[in-house]
């Protein structure tokens, strides 16, 4: 029996009052439609409240850090997830992969480009841009989403010529925001981006051996003040929760529904 199965032997003996308490919830940015809809559903079946925050993975990690108050953190990498943890800001035992994603290469929906094959080694990416285009992407100095890119632009031997090119977007919503409005030709965003979008095409993916994989974790933050909210992160791990994420177009992490069983989660 796990740790998190013994916290929730726990939390049913709670009286109602305990579960009064607004959930709060800080997730990255390219959830902003799924986690809604998941927070929607939640709220409806438990008559719990759930108070989203979305930003960047970064953001939201350096303002718990600051005394922000979190029930929840979902990121869109481990290494911000692992940056609280170093911090002993991560309730133990909570911490699990939630979703994965794919990385993939945008243009306007009236873009005259043709989707690529594949992106490998020989394709040039600079090669689309014109002179004074630009390729958005989430910042990659500290955006999930941009440092994925980048890993994979490396990977396929073309940072060092794109790199000068960037139009550097505070999150991946940003970047997608950047070629809707066709102030860029081309952008770098997750599949699940792409799909809530009518003003984008996918031209082409990134090979998932390009990038470090992309994973979403969640995990209760400290101080664990609510137990409502540890209900909801087993809620968001079961079945019910993975079907919404998997009509936004993420991928369920493999053997995900085994840790929690569903009597577990009654």
């Amino acid at each position: 029996m796990s740790a998190l199965i013994l916290l929730l032997i726990g939390v049913g003996t709670l009286p109602a009052s305990a579960w009064s308490k607004d959930i709060t919830v800080f997730a990255a940015a390219s959830l902003t439609n799924a986690i809604q809809t998941a927070a929607n559903r939640y709220e409806e079946e438990t008559g719990a409240h759930i108070r989203l925050s979305l930003a960047s993975s970064s953001t939201l990690a350096r303002q718990i850090a600051a005394g922000a108050a979190a029930d929840i953190y979902i990121s869109a990498n481990q290494k911000w997830m692992d940056w609280l943890s170093d911090q002993d800001l991560i309730m133990a035992n909570s911490r699990h992969d939630l979703l994965a994603n794919n990385l993939v290469l945008i243009a306007p929906t009236n873009s005259t480009l043709a989707p690529l094959t594949d992106i490998t080694k020989d394709t040039s990416i600079l090669g689309l841009l014109d002179a004074d285009d630009r390729i958005a992407l989430g910042d990659p100095d500290h955006v999930p989403a941009g440092i994925y890119a980048m890993q994979a632009l490396t990977t396929l031997g073309q940072w060092e010529n794109l790199a000068p090119r960037l139009a550097r977007a505070d999150n991946v919503r940003a970047a997608l925001s950047l070629v809707e409005r066709g102030e860029a030709p081309l952008g770098i965003v997750y599949r699940t981006d792409a799909m809530i979008s009518d003003g984008v095409k996918i031209i082409g993916t990134f090979p998932e051996n390009s990038h470090t994989p992309i994973t979403y974790p969640i995990a209760m933050m400290k101080p664990q003040a609510d137990n409502g909210a540890l209900k909801f992160l087993v809620w968001l791990l079961g079945d019910d929760a993975a079907a919404i994420f998997a009509d936004y177009g993420f991928n369920a992490v493999a053997n995900k529904a085994t840790i929690i069983p569903d009597t577990a989660a009654q």
